[in-house]
Order: structure tokens, then C-alpha cells, then sequence
């Protein structure tokens, strides 16, 4: 498959303007889009943490449940549901109205979704604001990945992409450590009963002041942002998507199917989304699918995605259980899992770039990449097997130097992806990409929940994660790159 050059470096509506000196503006767009990632990220992470306390402390909305972990899994189950169907979409619309409206749209849509999930009651009301968070914030990744590779030196693509999602690592860590303190401070508000309220009420109000700030910011890099069409779009498409997702969820769960065959139901909704692309392969829109590169590349990432909410959304569980401590002391531990995102994040993507430039490829770094982490995974769940009660200590070693290689993985392919398709087509791409990709994420919290109850361990579940990302390598080694040495930046 040939490699696309670079688009030219032209003004346009969302180009940034030049500068001098060493701070430059994709480095304040870097900054601005890490602040993106961290706001989306403990929004939807905050889910997990919260679904543990209700379990728990056996709180009505979970708690009575016959089988509450996977029940609790189907929650953030749900959730990527709706993140994963409007990949695609909101690729799409970024590429024909502009990406920086999109991320002004997903930012503002999840702080209100976010914070409205804080005062409802129920839990089917609870269900029905997560999949209307997740369908708003599954527009935000294609298109920072986007405007990033636009607006970035080629040489530095990978860079920034590493920089920018180390929001999610920080994110993921407030969420994380967060949670308890958040909690406590909202037994003294609401109550008990209530107290779950408060990390959505906060997070929400968050980032409600963040992508307000991000909003003037967009503005001021390329001009007015033609916002009303493609949210009037976004909201139409996630009102069917929303309705499509609850009643696939009620009728499944009407028909008694287990939480991790919802699930998989849940995926069949994208995978008719995908074939609906694939059935259009002659228009602009659907010319991705024929990228044999970018179809390995999405399959592959199915595991990462695996992986990365399967940990996310349980690390606080699985710390707990395994070592028998305190909900805090779990969560401080499982920060271990997050946090090492700061430096594996950047790290990798930097890496990826120093390989492209000296002609080596970002295919065998990546292939290397996924070997050692799903080993590292695999003697995580050993190590759990093997010792009646794990260190802690030994949990967060073992936690920080597996996420290190994960995080520093994902940029990689990420940078990957950018060089093997269309400048003119890079939304539609990392959407689709995410879209099929996600299905991992719709997947592991409630198969992971549904193992966990059934064999009353995590171990099973942690072996099954290893294996993924195991059997993802193959995928990655038939990526074709080329290597041709990237020439360094000219100085001034």
C-alpha cells in the first residue's frame, strides 16, 4: 500500500497560524487537546470506581443484583456502546464541517451528560445518560487525531499524539484516586444513599467550564466554528442510536440473556454499522475500507481496547479482591495502572517518530510492543494465581510497568495509522478505526464482571486478556510500511 505524502501546509479553516520560538502553536494545541482527554476520560472512568462502592456497600441500584459484577460491567458496557457508533460518524462530519466544531460539540455534550447522570433516579435513567455520554464523546477522537497530524511538523506527528492522550492517563487517574474522596464528600451533601452522586456532579461541572474555554480557544485557531449543522446532525443520529442501543439492552435482558451476551449483542448494532460502510466502498465515505493496512490496524487494536477498559473500569476491583483491602487503598493502587499513561504515553510516540526517521518502521516497535505487555499480563495473573495475598506493594510494580509498555503502544499505532491513509480522509479513517476497535471495550467490562462472578476470581479473566493481546501481534506484523528514512526538520 503506498504511503500518502503529507497534506501541504496551507491555510485553511482549521489551520493554525505559524510562530517562532520554542513553544509553537501545536504545542499549545497539544496542550489544549490533553486537557480534552483529561476532562472525557474521568468522565466516563469515573463509572467504574462508583459501580465498585455500590457493590460494595450493597446500595439498591446494584447491590441487590444476583450477579452485580456483571451487571455493573454491562453499565460501562453500555456506555461504550454509544461511544463506539458514532466513531464513524463523527469522523465523518469532522472531515466535511470541521474538526475543531466536532471537539467543541463532544466536550460541551459530555459535561452536560456527565452532570445530569449525577441527579438521576434509577438505573435504567442512569443507563440511558451514560450511552447519551458515550455517543457525544465518541466524536472527540477522530478528530483530535486529525487536527493534531494537520497541524503538527510530520516529523513530530507520533509526538503529539503521545502528548495529547496523556490526558487520558490523567483523566483516568483523577477518576481513579478520585472516587473515594469524592464519594465522601458526597455522603455529607446527599447522604449515604445519595453520596454516588457527587463524582458526576463534579466531573460534569468540569468540564462544562473546560469546553467552554475550549470553545474560545478553537475559535481563536481557525475563525468561527460552524457548529449548529453537525450538532443538529450529531443529535439526530444519537437519538436513533440511543433508542437502538436501549432496546437491543431491554430486549436481551428480557429474553434472560447473561450481561456479556447483551453485550455482544450490543456490538451487532456496530457491526451493521460497519457493514452499511462497506456497502458504500465507491463513495469518498467508505474508500477507507478498501485500505487493507487500516483494516489490519482496527481488528489488531480490538485487543488494546481489550485490555484498556477491561483494566480501567476493574483495576479498583481486582486490587480489592485480590489483596482484601479498603476501597481507598484499592483505588491508590490501581492509580498505579492509570498513571503510568504520563510516561509511556509521550514516550511512545516519540519513539515511533525516532524509528520512522531513521527508516527502522513503527511496525516492529509496535509488534515488540504487544509481545512484552501481553506477557507482562499474563505473569500479572500468575503472580495472582500463585500467591495467596498478593503484595501490594508487588500489585503496583507489577500494574505500572505493564500499563508503561500499553500506553507507550497506543500512539505508536496511532501514528501508524496517519501514515497509511489519505490526509484528506484521516477522520473517516481513525473513525473507523475506533469504531470497529471499540468492540473490545463493549465487550470486557461485562465478560470481565460476568468470569468474575462465575469463577469468583479475576485470575480467568486476566488470562483472557493476556491471550488477546498475544494474538493481536500477528495482526500488526502484516501491516505493510514503508521505511524510507524521514529527512530531519530544517532550522532556521
Amino acid at each position: 500500500m503506498p504511503r500518502f505524502s503529507p497534506a501541504p501546509a496551507t491555510r485553511s479553516a482549521d489551520a493554525a497560524p505559524t510562530g517562532r520560538g520554542r513553544w509553537q502553536p501545536h504545542h499549545t494545541l497539544w496542550a489544549m487537546l490533553l486537557g480534552g482527554w483529561l476532562f472525557s476520560y474521568a468522565d466516563r472512568s469515573i463509572t467504574g470506581p462508583v459501580v465498585t462502592w455500590l457493590i460494595d456497600n450493597d446500595h439498591g441500584m446494584l447491590g441487590s443484583a444476583t450477579h452485580p459484577h456483571a451487571l455493573g460491567g454491562l453499565i460501562g458496557s453500555l456506555f461504550f456502546a454509544g461511544y463506539m457508533l458514532t466513531q464513524f460518524p463523527g469522523g465523518y462530519l469532522g472531515d466535511r464541517f470541521g474538526h475543531r466544531s466536532m471537539i467543541a460539540i463532544s466536550l460541551l455534550w459530555a459535561g452536560v451528560t456527565t452532570l445530569a447522570s449525577g441527579f438521576v433516579g434509577g438505573l435504567l435513567a442512569f443507563v440511558v445518560l451514560r450511552v447519551l455520554t458515550g455517543l457525544g464523546e465518541g466524536v472527540f477522537y477522530s478528530n483530535d487525531r486529525t487536527l493534531i497530524a494537520r497541524h503538527s511538523p510530520p516529523e513530530k506527528a507520533g509526538l503529539g499524539m503521545g502528548v495529547a492522550i496523556t490526558g487520558l492517563a490523567l483523566g483516568l487517574t483523577v477518576a481513579t484516586i478520585g472516587a473515594p474522596y469524592l464519594i465522601d464528600w458526597g455522603t455529607g451533601t446527599f447522604g449515604t444513599a445519595g453520596a454516588w452522586r457527587m463524582p458526576f456532579i463534579v466531573l460534569g461541572a468540569a468540564t462544562l467550564v473546560f469546553g467552554l474555554a475550549m470553545t474560545g480557544y478553537l475559535r481563536r485557531l481557525g475563525g468561527p466554528l460552524k457548529a449548529g449543522g453537525p450538532a443538529l446532525r450529531l443529535l439526530g443520529i444519537s437519538v436513533v442510536l440511543c433508542a437502538a442501543v436501549m432496546a437491543v439492552y431491554l430486549i436481551a435482558d428480557g429474553l434472560g440473556l447473561p450481561a456479556w451476551g447483551v453485550a455482544v449483542a450490543e456490538c451487532a448494532l456496530a457491526f451493521l454499522l460497519i457493514g452499511a460502510v462497506f456497502a458504500r466502498r465507491g463513495t469518498r465515505m467508505g474508500s477507507v475500507a478498501r485500505n487493507r493496512n487500516v483494516l489490519l490496524l482496527c481488528f489488531a487494536f480490538i485487543a488494546v481496547m481489550w485490555n484498556l477498559w477491561f483494566f480501567s473500569f476493574w483495576s479498583v476491583s481486582i486490587v480489592a479482591d485480590a489483596a482484601t483491602s479498603s476501597f481507598a487503598k484499592a483505588a491508590l493502587v490501581a492509580t498505579f495502572n492509570a498513571g503510568a499513561g504520563i510516561l509511556g504515553f509521550p514516550a511512545g510516540g516519540w519513539l515511533s517518530d525516532l524509528a520512522k526517521r531513521r527508516g527502522w518502521g513503527r511496525r516492529p516497535m509496535i509488534v515488540a510492543s504487544v509481545v512484552v505487555q501481553g506477557l507482562l499480563v499474563v505473569v500479572f495473573g500468575a503472580y495472582l494465581q500463585l500467591v495467596g495475598k498478593p503484595s501490594l506493594v508487588l500489585m503496583s510494580v507489577l500494574l505500572f510497568v505493564t500499563s508503561l509498555v500499553f500506553n507507550a503502544l497506543q500512539p505508536m499505532v496511532h501514528a501508524l495509522l496517519n501514515d497509511v491513509v489519505d490526509p484528506a480522509e484521516r477522520g473517516a479513517a481513525f473513525g473507523l478505526f475506533n469504531l470497529v476497535s471499540e468492540i473490545g471495550a463493549v465487550v470486557s467490562p461485562a465478560l470481565g464482571g460476568a468470569l468474575f462472578d462465575t469463577y469468583r476470581t479475576w485470575v480467568p479473566a486476566i488470562y483472557l486478556d493476556g491471550a488477546l493481546m498475544l494474538a493481536s501481534a500477528a495482526l500488526y506484523a502484516l501491516v505493510r510500511e514503508t521505511t524510507t528514512p524521514t529527512p530531519p526538520p530544517v532550522t532556521a
